[in-house]
Order: structure tokens, then sequence, then C-alpha cells
């Protein structure tokens, strides 16, 4: 099947780079390229209708870990690489700011809570016990005290206290995207819906892309950024990984205000239009979420429901008005893939469900080195 002379003309051309996933780090990726250069023409191919992955679909929390999870990957990690990682994050999250501007996608920043139940109480007080460490490491970066302990004061039940994080923010995904399509589309960036990319062929002198239906698009260069869905074309640490999410139907008078987080960062809330968005579990079946299927996991969405009705909601009747699934894209190690796979190839992958705070300056990575590329 081929284009027509008009779809290839207004819509596809003859694009210098191509662009696989039209989320946060796909767009980022594209309008850096323009904005260093706005003479190369740079195409956009997403599989949905939407940003399909997960820049959607995610839970919105500007965050970079709260302290149980930082002390968790501390076994995989050396305490130099964990602050490294922070200090990632925090300047992920200063680029997005600078590049959509906070007031164009709700950024507030409220603090973030992590609870810590009362069979927890050993790893609260291993938390406790290093917050004036890290307060210390990453006082330099943040100009003030990051973690402070705090009272259960919401009303959460069998919780016996709560980290606080002073710094964290949340945002509105939906604004975010919608704002991120504002931009690429302002510098002349075309993205195509619909456009799933089925292979990729290193042509030698550029890239051929086959797309769903059969057809083909050829680029000089192309820049994989679908993150979850990477695996079908990287040979690398990089698995999908599914997370559920929840929303409530409005509840009245409800006092929650910020981004919690419990178990490791494995689950997560927060308060948005007066309503309990509430998502994670995928610790509960690591080897059912490693899947890149969006459906919605019953034993997760359960445990999800029951976690509001016996912790964070004990007293409040509440319906569910949302579910759904985002595919995030995750691996042994928590730092991004960002690197050439050949002369006309290159990936800005496994954000490790920090794409909110990675994504834009993991695009701007992918950017430079295109053009570090080019120079060649």
């Amino acid at each position: 099947m081929n284009f027509s002379y008009w779809e290839n003309k207004e819509f596809i051309g003859n694009p210098d780079v191509v662009i696989i996933g039209s989320g946060i780090t796909g767009l980022s990726t594209a309008i850096h390229i323009r904005r260093g250069n706005p003479k190369i023409k740079v195409l956009v191919l997403e599989r949905g209708m939407t940003p399909w992955g997960a820049s959607s679909k995610n839970a919105g929390f500007a965050c970079f870990g709260s302290l149980g999870e930082i002390l968790d990957d501390l076994q995989t990690s050396s305490i130099d690489e964990i602050v490294g990682l922070i200090q990632d994050r925090k300047k992920g999250l200063e680029a997005l700011v600078d590049l959509l501007g906070k007031n164009k996608f709700d950024f507030q920043q409220n603090g973030g809570f992590e609870l810590f139940k009362t069979e927890q109480k050993e790893e609260f007080e291993n938390c406790k016990a290093r917050i004036e460490e890290f307060n210390s490491l990453l006082i330099s970066e943040f100009g003030g005290e990051v973690f402070q302990v705090q009272s259960n004061s919401f009303g959460f039940k069998g919780v016996i206290g709560l980290i606080k994080n002073n710094f964290e923010a949340q945002i509105d995904t939906g604004k975010m995207m919608a704002t991120y399509l504002t931009i690429a589309k302002q510098e002349g960036v075309k993205v195509l819906n619909g456009a799933s990319v089925k292979d990729i062929n290193d042509l030698g002198n550029g890239v051929g892309l086959l797309l769903e239906g059969g057809m083909t698009i050829k680029t000089g260069h192309a820049v994989i950024c679908s993150n979850g869905f990477a695996k079908q074309f990287i040979n690398d640490d990089v698995d999908p990984a599914r997370a559920q999410v929840i929303i409530t139907k409005p509840i009245n008078d409800l006092k929650i205000k910020g981004t919690f987080h419990y178990d490791k960062g494995y689950y997560y809330f927060r308060n948005i239009n007066d309503r309990i968005l509430l998502g994670g579990g995928r610790n509960l079946d690591f080897n059912g979420e490693r899947t890149d299927v969006m459906d919605c996991n019953s034993l997760i969405l359960n445990q999800l429901n029951a976690l509001l009705k016996e912790v964070i909601l004990p007293n409040t009747p509440f319906e569910i008005d949302y579910s759904w699934a985002g595919i995030m894209g995750v691996g042994k190690a928590k730092t991004p893939i960002v690197k050439n796979l050949s002369n006309n190839l290159s990936c800005g992958v496994r954000l490790g469900g920090m794409g909110v705070a990675l994504g834009t300056a993991v695009g701007k990575e992918c950017a430079d080195l295109y053009f570090q590329k080019s120079k060649v």
C-alpha cells in the first residue's frame, strides 16, 4: 500500500528525522531538533490517538523518589549513583517547567508524603535514621532540607507516621501533553497519529520504517522514543511495565492535599479536582505486568480499592469513576538509555517510571546526540 500524492505532500513529505513516539521524550526531541535547526524536517509517528504509552496516562507526579524508594534502590546502586539520579530528575523537572511554563500544566509544589503503616515500624525507623544524611547530601542541590518527619494529620487509618518531601509537586498530565503538542506544532513538527511502526530497516544511507498496513516511510535518521514499547526495536535492558490507575468520583470536603507514596513508591495517590487518584501495585504481579497490553489487572485493581477503603478513605464512601493502564519502560538500571544504535538510528528510552521528571531532558539529549552525529 502506498501513500497518495496528497498524503505525502502535506502529512509526510521527505522527513530528515522521524521520531517514534509522541510522548514527552519524543516531542521534546522533536522540539529541540527544530530549535537547533528550523530547516530540518521532523516527523513524529504515534501508534495511538493520544501519546499512547505513559505520557498521557501517568498519575501526574512531578517527583524524584520517596525516601523509602531511595533506600530500597541502595540495594542495587551506590549512594553516589542514587544522588546523581535525584539530581538528574530535579534538573529534568526544571527543564519541563522551562519549556512549557508551569502555569500551562497546573504545576503545584504542595509537597509529597510517604506513608508508613503500623507493620512497617522498622522501615519507618530506618528511614527516619537516614533523613539527616540525605538532607546533607541534597541541600546544595535543593537549597533547603528535602525530608522531614510529619505526623498523620490526614486521617489515614493504621498509619504511624509520614516523611514529607518538601519539594515534590504535581501536574495536570492532560494539560502537559496538550501544551507539548501545541509547542511542537508551533515549531513546525508534524505528528501522525495511528502510525504504528512494525519494523525498522537500516538502509545504509538512511532508515526505512515499515508501518502497520504495509506502508513505508524513509528518512535520513530515526529516533526511538517509544519507551515501554521499545523492546521490539532494541536489544537492551528495557522492558515494558504496565501500571494501573483508578480515580474516584468527586468527594465532598476532601482534605487530602499534596502527593502521597506508600510501600517503597509502588503505590501513589493524590487529590485531583476533589477526587482521589490512586495508582500502582505492580509489585503484586511483576510477571503479569511485564506486558505492553493496555488491559486492567483485576488483582491489582482489587488491592487499590482495598487500600482506598481501609487506609486512605476509611470513613468516607466513594465510587470509582475511571480505571486505566499505562505502559512504562524499565530495566535493571534506573538511568535512561540515550545512545546511537547505528549511524542512522538512535534512541532515548527506559525512563524507569520517572518520565515526567526525565523525559524533557532526555529529549534534549537525543537532539544533542543527533547534532553531534551530523557534524561527524
